[in-house]
């Protein structure tokens, strides 16, 4: 029993039934709306237009079978079409009066044929094209018809199926046009699609819908710009319709001629489907308003029962953040998840805070221990090296150098003593540098010089980690100087701005052959231990600048462009 009530009241179960009773049926309710009255819509909207665009393809191809007939009846029986066969130089009268008789029959011809815009015939041997029309009665409307009909002809004829219709796409236009040949005589009918569309746009298509002609390619005679910003693919299944478009979804369906190699299409917007189908809308408002109703229900039962109590932990969270200790949660009833973590939170608290005081602690005294060591990691090192140098001085009796030796290590253990602090001043690590550099001259006299700037006035009591310069000015030595050749060795400073923070920019410059490649990309990646003796100095320096300043400071190294090795230390300005 006590475990069927804990189950009832457990976060997981009331979650569980909520999705249950709530999002499922809704979701279900709207996709199956949703999916069975667009179908709905797209077959009768499919079927109504396919229906529309028989009808019309009908009534086109029996008006061009119509005019077909005519063509083939002038091309077989006119005897003034066989006559337009024959060199006009043969006879000219004869030709001149078959001309005039063909011309007379076109024309009267025509009023029984209003779909076709104009007739003609074109004689091949005499070049000649005879033609009615109904472009206008100006000049230039005359020729531009006529020089469309010869280019037309001129191009195409020849390699024609004469038993279609076919497209002409123009310089002012598309036209769909039959050739018959008879002889060395072509004639044929020439129609402007754009008049055959005019019927079509009676019908309800919405304000982006569109109807056309295309080639049996499926390119348009018109509205290509449309067709290619919207992404529309104009081929369409026989008997249904097909979805194209890439912004907004498009119907496509159409009709192909029986006469000619042209189809008819109409493109139908999706979202103009349902502007005349007030049964459906109202079917939409109630599902949206059911739904609208299902998700206020669930909210106020998720806030109840999830948002509420994770409302009160994260308030509870922040105080402890704040440093708030005796932070408790209220002990009202809820569910069994909730009531658990009421329980424990208080010794969880108190647990945490004594563990976080130890650990910190703890961390504090290890980073302690780890930078003091740093700091003094190098110093055996220099201290043989210099010993050597003053045995070797002693050797060859040079008393003033031994003497300058001899200052210069004074003042460099007088500042390694001093130098267990975290800071020291800019000019005084700069000093250090100059005065280490000078031993390691004396060491190698015809092998190393070197600049170090002078520190600026306002930079002098900037606070930087001690020892960190010459260590890099150690490493440099260490693996740059060559006995048989001199290198420089230069230090600089400067201030620079990123992203809003300043930086104090320590370089370290020399004249060496640089960092080898493979040295450089492991140095990128820090794929290196302090066990690795080659990048003990930069890893030390590595480690320090980590401690003090995270992820504030960084170490830059690489090659200059014209030859040796740069090393750049970033350090953020702090002043003493």
């Amino acid at each position: 029993m006590r475990t069927t009530k804990l189950l009832l009241n457990s976060l997981r179960f009331k979650l569980f039934a909520t999705i249950l009773l709530i999002i499922i049926p809704l979701i279900t309710i709207l996709i199956l709306n949703s999916y069975y009255s667009m179908r709905v819509v797209r077959n009768q909207v499919t079927q109504s237009n396919k229906n529309m665009l028989g009808l019309y393809m009908g009534q086109i191809d029996r008006n061009l079978e119509e005019i077909d007939k005519f063509l083939f009846n002038l091309s077989e029986t006119d005897g003034d079409v066989l006559t337009l066969t024959y060199p006009r130089m043969r006879d000219e009268d004869a030709y001149l009066l078959a001309k005039l008789g063909l011309f007379q029959t076109l024309i009267g011809e025509k009023t029984y044929y209003p779909s076709a815009d104009l007739f003609f015939a074109y004689s091949e041997p005499n070049e000649e094209l005879i033609m009615t029309q109904d472009f206008g009665n100006s000049t230039e409307e005359r020729e531009k018809v006529r020089h469309e009909l010869l280019t037309m002809i001129l191009k195409q004829a020849g390699t024609l199926d004469y038993s279609k219709w076919h497209v002409w796409q123009g310089e002012d236009g598309n036209y769909l046009f039959h050739i018959i040949k008879t002889g060395e005589v072509y004639v044929g009918a020439w129609i402007n699609s754009n008049k055959l569309m005019v019927p079509l746009k009676l019908m309800q298509m919405g304000e982006a819908g569109i109807s056309l002609f295309t080639t049996t390619q499926n390119k348009p005679l018109s509205n290509a710009a449309f067709i290619q910003e919207n992404a529309i693919n104009l081929q369409f299944p026989t008997q249904s319709y097909s979805k194209t478009g890439h912004d907004s979804h498009f119907l496509v369906m159409g009709e192909p001629s029986n006469q000619g190699n042209f189809n008819l299409v109409t493109v139908i917007p999706e979202r103009s489907i349902l502007e005349h189908l007030p049964f459906l809308q109202r079917i939409s408002n109630v599902v949206s308003i059911v739904a609208g109703l299902f998700l206020l229900l669930f909210f106020l039962l998720m806030r109840r029962i999830f948002l509420e109590p994770f409302k009160k932990i994260i308030v509870a969270m922040r105080k402890l953040k704040d440093g708030n200790w005796n932070v408790q949660l209220d002990q009202k009833p809820t569910s069994t998840e909730f009531e658990m973590l009421n329980q424990t939170f208080a010794r969880m608290i108190k647990e945490i805070h004594s563990l976080k005081i130890d650990v910190y602690e703890e961390k504090l005294n290890h980073q302690k221990a780890e930078l003091k060591h740093l700091q003094l990691q190098i110093n055996p090192h220099f201290f043989l090296n210099s010993l050597n140098i003053i045995y070797n001085l002693a050797t060859v009796k040079d008393y003033l150098l031994i003497q300058e030796m001899a200052k210069c290590l004074v003042i460099y253990f007088r500042y390694m003593f001093r130098s267990n602090s975290y800071y020291v001043s800019l000019k005084d690590e700069f000093d250090h540098t100059a005065n280490y550099l000078r031993i390691q001259q004396m060491r190698f006299p015809n092998s190393l010089s070197y600049q170090v700037q002078e520190v600026p006035d306002a930079l002098r009591s900037i606070e930087i980690p001690p020892l960190i310069v010459q260590t890099m000015v150690e490493n440099t030595i260490k693996h740059a100087v060559d006995m048989d050749k001199s290198i420089n060795i230069q230090v600089k400073l400067k201030e620079c701005d990123e992203k809003g923070r300043k930086y104090l920019v320590l370089t370290i410059q020399d004249s060496g052959p640089g960092f080898p490649e493979d040295m450089l990309e492991l140095l990128k990646r820090e794929a290196w231990s302090s066990g690795e003796s080659e990048q003990l100095g930069i890893w030390n320096v590595q480690r320090r600048l980590r401690l003090l300043y995270q992820e504030e400071a960084c170490l830059r190294l690489f090659n200059h462009p014209d030859g040796g090795a740069v090393v750049e230390l970033w350090l953020p300005k702090r002043a003493a």
